[in-house]
C-alpha cells in the first residue's frame, strides 16, 4: 500500500502543481514560455514604477509562483512521510532476524539492502525537493529572477537588467539614492538563502541520527552475520557522510543571507 502510494504520488509532484496554483492565485500561465514572457514584462514594469512594493501584474506572477511552490511542497512533503513509514518497516524487517541471533540469508539482506537504497535516495530527493519549494514559496520573487532571461536580453529587458546591475554593484554605498526595488530584491534574496540556513542543518542532524543509529545496530549484531553488519555500516558511513554535505550547504547558504548584494550581482551578470 505505501508504495502504490509512493508511486501515486511522483507523477502528482510533476503534473498537479500547475493547475492547482492557477486555481489558488486566480489564474495560470499556460506554459512556462508564457509564464517567463509575463515575468520579464512584469519585471521590467516593477522596476520603472520605482516602487518597492510589487506591481499589480508582478504580483499576479509572484502568487502564481507562491502557490505552485506550496502544491510542490505539500507533495513532496507527503511523500517523504510515505517513504520515511517504508524506510521504518525496513528497518524493522532488517532487524528482527538479527536482534534474535538468526541471521539473514544472502538473498532476503540484497533484497533489504535495495530496497533500502532505493528508500534512502527517494527519501533523499524528497527532503531536498521539500526545501527548495519551501524556499520557492517563502521567497517566490528571488525563486522566479532564474527565469529571466540574462543571456542575451533585448529591449526594455535588456535595458532593466543593465541598470538593475549598475545599482547593485553600487549597493548600499549609494544609500538613500538606492532605488527601492532593489531594497526589495536584496531583502527577498537573502530570504531565500535564509530558508536553507535553517532548513539544511535540520536534515543534517536528521541524518546523524540515522547515523548513529545504523552504527548502533551494527554493534548488536551478531559477529557471524558479517551481511547484516556490512549493510548497516554502509549506511551508517553513508549518512554520515551526506549530514556534512549539508552543514557545508547551510555553511554556504547562511554566508549568502548574511551578504545577500554580491551573489544577486553575480546572478544578474550571468553565474553564481
Amino acid at each position: 500500500m505505501l508504495a502504490g502510494l509512493a508511486a501515486g504520488l511522483v507523477p502528482a509532484f510533476v503534473l498537479a502543481p500547475g493547475p492547482l496554483a492557477a486555481r489558488m492565485s486566480g489564474g495560470g500561465f499556460g506554459d512556462q514560455r508564457h509564464l517567463i514572457d509575463s515575468f520579464s514584462t512584469s519585471f521590467v514594469g516593477y522596476w520603472s514604477s520605482g516602487d518597492r512594493d510589487l506591481s499589480p501584474d508582478l504580483e499576479r506572477v509572484v502568487d502564481y509562483w507562491l502557490g505552485y511552490h506550496v502544491v510542490k511542497a505539500s507533495i513532496a512533503a507527503a511523500l517523504l512521510a510515505v517513504l520515511i513509514a517504508l524506510g521504518v518497516r525496513l528497518w524493522k524487517a532488517f532487524g528482527q532476524a538479527h536482534e534474535r541471533g538468526a541471521g539473514l540469508g544472502a538473498g532476503r539482506t540484497a533484497a533489504l539492502a535495495t530496497a533500502g537504497i532505493a528508500v534512502t535516495a527517494l527519501g533523499l530527493a524528497s527532503a531536498a525537493a521539500v526545501m527548495a519549494n519551501v524556499q520557492g514559496a517563502m521567497a517566490p520573487l528571488s525563486s522566479l529572477l532564474s527565469m529571466l532571461p540574462t543571456h542575451p536580453p533585448h529591449g526594455a529587458l535588456a535595458d532593466t537588467l543593465d541598470q538593475v546591475r549598475r545599482q547593485l554593484a553600487d549597493y548600499p554605498q549609494a544609500g538613500d539614492r538606492t532605488p527601492p526595488a532593489v531594497e526589495a530584491l536584496v531583502g527577498d534574496f537573502s530570504l531565500y538563502h535564509l530558508v536553507i540556513a535553517v532548513a539544511a542543518p535540520v536534515v543534517a542532524v536528521a541524518l546523524v541520527g540515522l547515523s548513529v543509529v545504523a552504527w548502533r545496530r551494527s554493534a548488536r549484531t551478531a559477529a557471524s552475520d558479517r551481511r547484516a553488519r556490512r549493510v548497516l555500516r554502509s549506511f551508517g558511513l553513508l549518512w554520515a557522510v551526506l549530514s556534512l554535505g549539508f552543514v557545508v550547504l547551510a555553511a554556504a547558504n547562511a554566508s549568502t543571507a548574511a551578504d545577500p548584494a554580491p551573489a544577486l550581482l553575480a546572478f544578474f551578470r550571468g553565474g553564481w
